[in-house]
């Protein structure tokens, strides 16, 4: 690279724009190679978390949540925006992630959200760790009944591409097969503890060289029943046993750094009849009865908290407070995009018409029309995935949007992480093949 601030300045935005607008696959894979090695040469290199959340397990470190953050929308500047506030919040405790579900809805594959990422980093001069995640690997209830094998091959895929596109940190989800119908708490997660361990031990086979991947499990879906010490346990130890008898257990014995819990939330928040959201009540106690047992019994960092990102500003603190030890926020950010005074009243009629033409299918009969397009609107993010680049009046958008970020990395105590972060994170430098489009052109000017 001849001149670096100048890729800072331009280029790195034109290659996330080809790399997401583009209609020719060559030239989408040059762009997307570009990216990924121009953020190895910068620093700012996609990296796994584990090592943190194993000081954390230890009791080295305490007293902070981790953001997660999931940018379903404009997101190269999100990225560029959320790395920037990380540099002046000296934060380096920052999760940027995506859902597999979100992956559909905002057109964005892993490499996708793997390229607009790191473009986003190298233009805020971000040098650092870039954590990425998967988030929700889940399995279908419906489908696993149908077809177990079908649907774990499903998840199987995705963690492939997942690791093949940088993902250092995958969240595995089959707390959707829970069965509270059985008898005991063992009987009712099996089915998640062993589909778990099966893909915690695929995920290890893949692993580069001197990369651990942080892995996240699951106990309770999200929006039922509030989680249970037996509940840990049960999976836990069914978890510990599945590994030992595959001998992939790792340091801790159970392959995962983290588990995600239900405390009362539900994804989106609870939407009113008018289309606001509602009060939830959180059960803190959740976190500080189980994150102890799962740092000190089963190695993990603790408990994680989803479904989070709509509750009131002055509740975000009590996490930190009762050791979560990370929390994903994602329709919060949806949430301030389309409703910003500065988002075109124009543009949110069509959004509207889109849902009402196109998600139809998905309206509950007791819903009203701003229930239903508060829930459904998410599903135009792809759809409008240009219009939302081409934005205005995104600038003063975004600038709330940071706003909101730093609020957030203060509340969740955060701020002043790098130095912890770089002290138990290195960043193992992984270069991509060259794309056969690229070689032929330059041996063609050769």
């Amino acid at each position: 690279m001849d001149d670096v601030a100048r890729l800072r300045a331009d280029g790195i935005r034109d290659l996330a724009w080809t790399a997401v607008f583009s209609e020719d696959p060559a030239t989408i894979e040059v762009a997307q190679w570009i990216v990924w090695e121009a953020a190895q040469e910068l620093g700012a290199r996609s990296a796994s978390i584990h090592e943190l959340y194993m000081a954390r397990a230890r009791g080295d470190v305490s007293g902070f949540t981790v953001p997660a953050i999931n940018l379903r929308a404009q997101t190269f500047d999100m990225a560029r925006v959320a790395f920037e506030t990380a540099i002046t919040e000296d934060v380096g405790a920052m999760i940027l992630e995506l859902a597999r579900s979100e992956q559909t809805y905002t057109y964005q594959r892993p490499i996708d959200y793997t390229t607009a990422v790191l473009a986003g980093a190298i233009a805020a001069d971000y040098q650092g760790t870039v954590f990425l995640q998967g988030d929700h690997y889940q399995f279908n209830a419906k489908k696993y009944v149908a077809d177990p094998e079908s649907m774990t091959d499903e998840i199987r895929r995705a963690c492939r591409l997942a690791v093949d596109a940088g993902y250092r940190n995958i969240d595995i989800d089959a707390s959707t097969l829970v069965d509270l119908s059985l008898d005991g708490a063992d009987a009712q997660q099996r089915a998640n503890y062993e589909r778990t361990g099966e893909l915690v031990t695929l995920i290890g086979s893949l692993e580069p060289d001197g990369v651990t991947i942080s892995i996240g499990g699951e106990i309770g879906e999200v929006g039922k029943e509030n989680s249970t010490e037996p509940e840990l346990r049960a999976y836990l130890d069914g978890l510990r046993r599945e590994l030992a008898a595959a001998g992939t257990g790792g340091a801790n014995g159970v392959g995962i750094s983290k588990v995600s819990v239900q405390t009362g939330t539900s994804h989106g928040g609870s939407v009113m009849p008018d289309g606001s959201v509602g009060a939830v009540a959180v059960d803190f106690g959740v976190h500080e009865r189980l994150g102890p047992i799962a740092r000190r019994e089963y190695g993990l960092a603790g408990t994680v908290q989803h479904g989070a990102s709509t509750l009131p500003d002055e509740l975000f603190h009590r996490f930190r407070e009762v050791e979560t030890a990370e929390i994903h926020l994602a329709t919060g950010f949806q949430n301030l995009l389309y409703e910003h005074p500065a988002f075109p009243r124009a543009m949110h009629e069509q959004i509207e018409s889109w849902c009402f033409a196109n998600a139809l299918d998905e309206r509950k009969s007791d819903q009203t029309d701003q229930q239903f397009v508060y829930t459904t609107r998410k599903k135009a993010l792809g759809p409008f995935k240009r219009q939302l680049w081409d934005l205005d009046t995104k600038d003063e958008i975004l600038a709330d949007q940071a706003h909101k970020i730093r609020f957030l990395f203060h509340e969740l105590g955060v701020e002043g992480s790098r130095a912890m972060v770089d002290r138990y994170v290195t960043p193992v430098e992984w270069h991509r093949p060259m794309p056969a489009a690229l070689s032929e052109a330059l041996l063609a000017r050769a």
